[in-house]
């Protein structure tokens, strides 16, 4: 009894040290995602308008841009695939690259070649585990992303986008993020990024929005502008475009970085009241260790009283 009390005691310190670190995990999680939503949240005008000037450019004009225009006879595609550089988030990472492997199947099946671009560890190590290739990768920043960041992978994908198919270019660049809905639900969403894809709603039909940046409709009975572009609308596209592939990323990064920060507070909530449900169990099979052991001891002096007891008569 006593090796099964020491046991049991030193499980619930083994489990009230790992209690500790999940819930210091979840209250700094927490008190980040509070900012990453908030950084999300205020990068959405911009980026909606953003969107806007570039649709109008596309849609009022007759303007074959290579970032507009799309190629009927696609042959290769790019992927750029958004995860967290550490874990303990849950199924956040898992997610995105399941809906990942969902498109890459569905562009091979049309008989596109794809090239995956990978951003955060997590990713990294999902392509090298199973000797992938992948055109490259960036991560160190998935839960504070910042401009550059966006920066350095919008200018690679479209550097590549822009290349001639000889060469190594691609017909078409997809983007895998996490859509930041609430703090309870993020969604892995798949969007075309190259050549431009307009969507004039959300097409899922799903009134909360969330950290959606969709172009977004006008109001009923409003009339859409016209426009007159100076000095015309190619230069105004060659302007534009860069701009918005940069902020398109930044602002998946921004989503990604609020959905994996509250997937890690879920999560971290989650394995702390599990470890403290563990400890009553360790602490409830202690008590009845230590209760069977007086108990025997009990017994024990009983049955010697007796024995005493009975050489004396």
């Amino acid at each position: 009894m006593g090796a099964q009390m020491r046991i049991y005691r030193q499980r619930i310190k083994s489990v009230n040290s790992i209690k500790k670190i999940t819930n210091a995990m979840e209250l700094i999680a927490a008190a980040r995602v509070i900012k990453a939503r908030q950084r999300a949240t205020e990068a959405m005008p911009y980026t909606t308008a953003l969107t806007r000037a570039v649709s109008a450019v596309a849609t009022n004009t007759n303007e074959d841009h290579p970032l507009t225009t799309s190629n009927a006879e696609a042959k290769r595609a790019g992927v750029v695939i958004i995860t967290a550089d550490r874990g303990l988030a849950g199924a956040y990472s898992v997610a995105a690259l399941k809906r990942a492997a969902e498109l890459v199947a569905l562009l091979e099946s049309e008989g596109k070649e794809v090239v995956p671009y990978l951003v955060g560890r997590k990713a990294v190590s999902y392509y090298k585990f199973r000797k992938r290739e992948y055109a490259q990768e960036w991560s160190g920043f998935s839960d504070a992303p910042t401009f550059e960041n966006a920066k350095d992978i919008a200018d690679r994908i479209t550097a590549d986008f822009l290349k001639d198919f000889a060469e190594g270019g691609h017909d078409e660049i997809h983007l895998v993020y996490t859509r930041f809905r609430s703090m309870v639900r993020q969604d892995p969403h798949v969007l075309r990024l190259l050549p431009l894809e307009v969507v004039d709603k959300d097409t899922e039909g799903d009134s909360d929005r969330g950290l959606d940046f969709s172009v977004q409709t006008y109001d009923e009975g409003t009339i859409a502008p016209e426009y007159d572009f100076e000095p015309s609308a190619s230069e105004v596209l060659d302007r534009l475009l860069p701009k918005y592939v940069r902020n398109r990323i930044y602002t998946a990064l921004l989503s990604s970085s609020a959905s994996e920060l509250a997937a890690r507070q879920r999560a971290m909530k989650s394995a702390t009241d599990n470890a403290t449900e563990l400890i009553k169990t360790y602490q409830r099979l202690a008590n009845q260790a230590r209760q069977a052991g007086i108990t025997q001891e009990i017994s024990e002096i009983v049955g010697g009283a007796n024995a005493l007891a009975d050489a004396k008569k």
